[in-house]
């Protein structure tokens, strides 16, 4: 049982990866520190989607003059594109909190909720 729980650590580093981004989205409430959070989340995904590719014994994808075993190259490709999909998730993300600093001069996500209900209670703006 430890050899096959030692032999999988690659995966129980991306479960305590994910876990870690997870708390910091669920149970903090600063804004900033929740989208570190799940930049934290999508980084463990992304490692885990490459070592999915790895093949046992395989080479990159480069062509040789004899029959060789390849590493899937098609998790790398997706990834990358995920990369510049969560670059400007973060972004937009920043962006909003910058926002959202000017407009009620706080990130902290229950002061920010507690003004806003104050705001429809009153009814002002």
């Amino acid at each position: 049982m430890i050899e096959f729980i030692a032999g999988k650590y690659n995966y129980w580093i991306y479960i305590t990866l994910m876990m870690v981004g997870f708390y910091a989205m669920i149970a903090r409430g600063n804004l900033i520190k929740k989208i570190i959070g799940m930049n934290i989340f999508q980084t463990a995904i992304f490692l885990f989607y490459i070592s999915v590719a790895k093949v046992k014994d395989g080479t990159a994808p480069i062509l040789w003059d004899k029959a060789v075993i390849y590493d899937n190259p098609l998790p790398h490709v997706l990834i990358l594109t995920a990369i510049v999909v969560s670059v400007s998730t973060t972004a937009v993300a920043l962006a909003l909190v910058i926002r959202i600093y000017k407009e009620y001069g706080t990130m902290e996500e229950d002061t920010i909720l507690g003004m806003t209900e104050n705001r429809e209670r009153t009814g002002g703006n």
